[in-house]
């Protein structure tokens, strides 16, 4: 599950993201990464045991309540799948074109 919030305070955030880590776990969600490139606009991802869970997870109202008290100004999810190993093929290109 890939998600992204626009934060207030970083600091902020993660100290409550940190404290509930033991309910991202009975949620079935392991954290794989945080991305941290722009303090305010953070991506982190999680490893999805039960999609029922993840869903449970995110719909409980003490999520809501959580993501207010970290400063939470919007964010969103999206459940994504493995790529399946996929790799460019040989005739890709193997950098982006500048514009």
């Amino acid at each position: 599950m890939l998600c992204r919030n626009r934060v207030r305070d970083f600091a902020q955030w993660r100290g409550v993201f940190a404290s509930h880590e033991a309910a991202h776990r009975n949620a079935g969600l392991r954290l794989l990464w945080l991305c941290v490139e722009k303090p305010d606009n953070v991506f982190f991802m999680f490893e999805v045991a039960s999609m029922e869970k993840a869903y449970a997870f995110i719909a409980n109202p003490d999520a809501a309540k959580a993501a207010q008290a970290s400063g939470v100004l919007d964010g969103e999810y999206h459940f994504v799948e493995d790529a399946g190993g996929y790799r460019p093929s040989a005739a890709a290109p193997q950098s982006l074109p500048t514009v």
